[in-house]
This record gives structure tokens, C-alpha cells and sequence, in this order.
């Protein structure tokens, strides 16, 4: 089954969010290892971070394995909810928590679909 347009536009825009947040995270880490240090995460892990956000985001851009990294970034995006923003007493915060797992429901629906593989799935 070839991939629809409106299948590869969702991919897209997913890849949207991470790919660009990964550079951004290489081109200027200091703000986001010092948000890690405000939530006691350490900042070895931004590596880690950056090659999740990199790589998951172009594989599901591709839809090459775009069932494992949607499932790798649905989890990341629910931990990142529940260890960044924790506080729902703040709207911005609360808004950010919602986001995050409104996310990680969109990549569970596009891991859920069966077996699409390179490159036109």
C-alpha cells in the first residue's frame, strides 16, 4: 500500500518537532543543560537526548522502522512530561504536560499501524 499524502504530511510534521529541537540542542546546549540541572537530570544525557530526537525524527519522517522510533518518542514524550512539567498548578506548565502526552498519543496511533516499510510504505 503506497504511503498517502496526508500519511507522509503527519510524519512530516512530526518530525517537525524533534529533528529541529535535537539540532537546536547541538547548535546551544547551555539552556537545556541547565533546565536537566533544575530537575535533577543529569546532563550526560543530553547526547542521548539529541540522538533520540535526531534519529527517531528522521525515521519517522522516512517511515523506515517509523514504528520503533514512534514508540522510542511516545515514551520520551511521557517522560518528559512527568519529570518536566510536573507543576499543573502553573497554566504554562499544565498546557506543556498536556502537549507532551497529546504527543505520545500521536505517535502511539502511527506506531499502531501495521507494518509500513521504506520508502513508500
Amino acid at each position: 500500500m503506497l504511503m498517502t499524502a496526508a500519511n507522509f504530511a503527519g510524519r512530516a510534521l512530526i518530525a517537525f518537532l524533534f529533528v529541529p529541537a535535537g539540532i537546536l540542542k547541538i547548535t546551544g546546549p547551555q539552556p537545556f543543560l541547565a533546565h536537566m540541572a533544575q530537575h535533577r537530570v543529569p546532563g550526560a544525557l543530553l547526547p542521548l537526548v539529541i540522538a533520540l530526537e535526531i534519529g527517531a525524527g528522521l525515521l519517522v519522517l522516512s517511515g523506515w522502522q517509523a514504528r520503533w522510533a514512534a514508540l522510542a518518542l511516545a515514551v520520551f514524550c511521557v517522560a518528559t512530561a512527568f519529570v518536566f512539567h510536573l507543576d499543573l498548578g502553573d497554566k504554562v506548565e499544565r498546557t506543556q504536560f498536556v502537549k507532551d502526552l497529546a504527543i505520545a498519543g500521536g505517535l502511539l496511533a502511527l506506531a499502531s499501524q501495521s507494518g509500513r516499510t521504506w520508502p513508500l510504505g
